[in-house]
C-alpha cells in the first residue's frame, strides 16, 4: 500500500514501523517539543503532497496534532486505539507498538477536517446514552471512539471530537446502538 501523503509521526521508532505496513515518506516532530522549523516543514509537504497526522493516541500525541491543526491546516488525521497501540508489555502505547495490520487499517480510515461543520448531536445526546457521568461512561465512550475511530476522548471532549469529525446523527446512533448491544451481550 503506498500513501501519497507525507505520515506527521512522533519520533524514528513510529517511522520505522510504519514503512513495515506501507510505502510512505514521514516527518518526525521528535515528540511533544515541536519547533517551528519542524512546522514549516509540515507546511510545505501539506502544500506539495498533503499531510496525514498520525500521532500516539496519549496527551502528548494529541498535544501535538492540536499544535500542527492551528499552524497547518486541512491536514487528514489517522488514528489508533490505546489498545491497537500498547506494547505486549503494557509499559508504553505509542505507533511503535501496533500491529502492521492496526497501522494499515488506521491509514485506510483517514478524517480529512472541514471547518464550520455544525453537529447534530448534542451533550443531551451523551448524557441520555451514558456516554459521561455515568458508571459506565468511560467504557462506553472508550468503545464508541474505536467504532467511530475517532481517538481517545474523555467525557469533555467527546462532543467536540464528533463535531470535528463530522460524525452525523444516524453514525452516533448506529455506533452507540452497537456498544449497548455488545452490553448487553456481556450480561447475558
Amino acid at each position: 500500500m503506498t500513501i501519497k501523503e507525507i505520515i506527521v509521526v512522533e519520533g524514528r521508532d513510529d517511522t520505522a514501523k510504519i514503512r513495515l505496513a506501507v510505502d510512505a515518506d514521514t516527518i518526525e516532530t521528535n515528540g511533544s517539543a515541536i519547533n517551528q522549523t519542524t512546522l514549516k516543514q509540515i507546511q510545505h509537504a501539506q502544500a506539495k503532497r498533503g499531510v496525514i497526522i498520525f500521532t500516539d493516541p496519549d496527551y502528548p500525541g494529541q498535544r501535538i496534532r492540536n499544535i500542527i491543526n492551528e499552524h497547518v491546516p486541512g491536514c487528514k488525521h489517522a488514528f489508533l486505539t490505546r489498545d491497537d497501540a500498547r506494547a505486549k508489555n503494557n509499559k508504553g502505547i505509542g505507533i511503535e507498538h501496533a500491529s502492521i495490520e492496526s497501522i494499515q487499517k488506521a491509514l485506510q480510515d483517514v478524517y480529512e477536517l472541514k471547518e464550520f461543520y455544525e453537529s447534530d448531536i448534542c451533550k443531551e445526546d451523551l448524557v441520555e446514552y451514558g456516554l459521561i457521568g455515568g458508571p459506565r461512561a468511560s467504557y462506553r465512550r472508550k468503545r464508541l471512539n474505536e467504532l467511530l475511530q475517532i481517538g481517545h476522548t474523555n467525557g469533555k471532549q467527546l462532543l467536540k471530537r464528533l463535531t470535528m469529525f463530522q460524525i452525523t446523527h444516524n453514525q452516533f446512533e448506529q455506533a452507540i446502538q452497537q456498544v449497548l448491544q455488545e452490553e448487553n451481550n456481556e450480561r447475558e
